[in-house]
């Protein structure tokens, strides 16, 4: 199998394993984003997307919050963003990892083969040379 193949197979069967987890947590922060959102009276989709900006550390700065309630929620929501992140970049390294061995281990078995038939031949050839020496 090719390696990018093997790595996407991995990696979409391990986000569905962690997949509830990740679900939890990406609800948690868009729960608390409108939470702070309600406090501060911004919008509902401007309290959406200032959560994920703050979950994914980004920050671009043009949604703040100013109540010290709000600020605490986005320490909340920054830190489940950077657990959320560490657990997906986890999922890939394990997908790349699973990848690598798979097509590792495929190489050695052709690279074996080929060395298996490379033998072969030459017991052909010393055998033709030996014949032709007579």
């Amino acid at each position: 199998m090719d390696l990018s193949i093997a790595f996407v197979l991995y990696f979409i069967h391990g986000l569905y394993l962690v997949g509830p987890l990740l679900a939890v947590m990406l609800a948690v922060i868009i729960g608390l984003g409108q939470i702070a959102g309600k406090k501060e009276g911004w919008s509902k989709f401007d309290a959406f997307y200032w959560s994920l900006i703050t979950a994914m550390t980004i920050g671009y700065g043009d949604i703040r919050p100013e109540k010290k309630s709000s600020k605490s929620l986005s320490l909340i929501i920054g830190f489940t963003g950077l657990v959320l992140t560490g657990i997906t970049v986890t999922v890939a390294i394990q997908a790349g990892t699973k990848a690598f061995d798979e097509y590792a281990n495929y190489n050695e078995d052709i690279k074996n083969t080929i060395d298996k038939e490379i033998k072969i031949l030459n017991k052909r050839i010393h055998k033709f040379e030996e014949s032709i020496s007579e």
